[in-house]
């Protein structure tokens, strides 16, 4: 059994997950989401979509962009 890197539960199910050169253990997504997915730059919530990229940050949404500075952002073409 291996152990969650999250959460410290030892599980017979865990899988591994890999980002830029690191690989973590965890029994489930949730676990995997609270450690891998990266932060909004602007209100923080986790981004399990696409977000919105900038050259400094990524953002949940255009409206997170926007109120970071990025006044063209939009979440459509």
């Amino acid at each position: 059994m291996a152990t969650c890197d999250m959460c410290g539960n030892e599980y017979q199910n865990t899988f591994t997950l890999s980002r830029a050169g690191e690989t973590m253990t965890f029994d489930s997504f949730e676990c995997a989401i609270h450690m891998m997915a990266p932060k909004c730059g602007h209100c923080g919530c986790r981004i399990l979509g696409h977000g919105v990229e900038a050259p400094e940050a990524v953002y949940c949404c255009s409206h997170c962009a926007r109120q970071a500075g990025h006044e063209q952002a939009s979440d459509r073409a």
